[in-house]
C-alpha cells in the first residue's frame, strides 16, 4: 500500500544499517537525501550508493562519519573530494554488472530506494524518466521503495515502469530537474575531437560519454553520415551541427 505523505515522513523508513540506493543523474532526488541527512544524528552505518548525481552531498561530510557512508559506483565532482580523502569508497564496475550486485542475494543488495519518477498514468505506472540505468535492478529488488512524484520527470518508454503499488512512500514535488550546461571546448580539446573524428567513419556506431572533448568529438563530425547510437548517456546534437 502506497502512503503520500511529506518527504520527512517518508525517509523514517530508512534505519541504522541499512543500505540506501540513490537514483542519479538529473533525477537525483535532492529533497529526499536533504530530509535524510536531517535525520543523521540518531541514525548509524547507512550505506548510500549511486553512480552520478547532482547536487549537495552532506552526507560525505566529515561530521557525519559513522552516520553514513557513500559508496560510489560512479565518481562524479560532487564526490570527487570525499573519494579522494576516504570519507566515500569507490567500486570500479561496468554498468551492465550493477543489476547483478543489487540481486537480493548480491554484495550490493537493496534495503531501501531513494528515486524520482513521473506521475501514475491511467493505469497507475510511473516511469524512470530522465535516468533508467541502474535504478530499474534497484526498484526491483528493494525492500523499501520512497519516490518524488514530479510532474516535470518526462515519461521515458522501454524498461522504465514501476507502479504506484510498488512504491511505500510517495512525495508529491513540483520542481524542476537538473540541468546541465554544455561548456565550449577549448582549442586542444578542439583538437582532440579532431583527431578522433578522423578515426570514424560513415556508417560508424558511436558510444559516447559527457564532457568537453566527446563534445568537440561530436562538432567535428557535422560532415559524417549514416552514424548510429549505441550508448548509455549522449550530448546535445543541437548544439553542434
Amino acid at each position: 500500500m502506497t502512503i503520500w505523505c511529506d518527504k520527512e515522513t517518508a525517509v523514517q523508513i530508512v534505519e541504522s544499517g541499512n543500505h540506501v540506493f540513490v537514483q542519479g543523474a538529473c533525477a537525483t532526488p535532492t529533497p529526499l537525501l536533504e530530509a535524510l541527512v536531517a535525520r543523521g544524528e540518531e541514525l548509524h552505518n547507512v550505506e548510500l550508493t549511486h553512480l552520478h548525481t547532482y547536487g549537495p552531498t552532506h552526507y560525505t561530510d566529515e561530521h557525519w562519519r559513522g552516520h553514513y557512508s557513500l559508496r560510489a559506483l560512479f565518481v562524479g565532482e560532487n564526490v570527487r573530494e570525499a573519494v579522494n580523502a576516504g570519507r566515500a569508497s569507490y567500486v570500479p564496475v561496468f554498468l551492465s554488472d550493477i543489476p547483478m550486485l543489487f540481486a537480493k542475494d548480491g554484495a550490493l543488495s537493496i534495503d531501501v530506494a531513494f528515486v524520482h519518477v513521473s506521475p501514475p498514468d491511467e493505469h497507475g505506472y510511473c516511469s524512470l524518466g530522465s535516468s533508467v540505468d541502474a535504478a530499474r535492478a534497484a526498484v526491483d529488488n528493494a525492500e523499501h521503495i520512497i519516490a518524488l512524484i514530479n510532474p516535470h520527470m518526462p515519461r521515458t518508454h522501454g524498461d522504465s515502469f514501476l507502479h504506484i503499488s510498488q512504491i511505500d512512500c510517495a512525495v508529491h514535488w513540483d520542481g524542476p530537474l537538473y540541468e546541465i550546461e554544455s561548456r565550449k571546448p577549448n582549442e586542444t580539446q578542439l583538437q582532440i575531437g579532431r583527431n578522433v573524428a578522423g578515426l570514424i567513419d560513415d556508417g560508424a556506431t558511436l558510444q559516447l560519454g559527457i564532457g568537453a572533448i566527446p563534445d568537440a568529438v561530436l562538432r567535428a563530425l557535422s560532415d559524417r553520415r549514416d552514424l548510429g547510437v549505441h550508448t548509455e548517456m549522449f550530448s546535445d546534437l543541437r548544439r553542434h551541427t
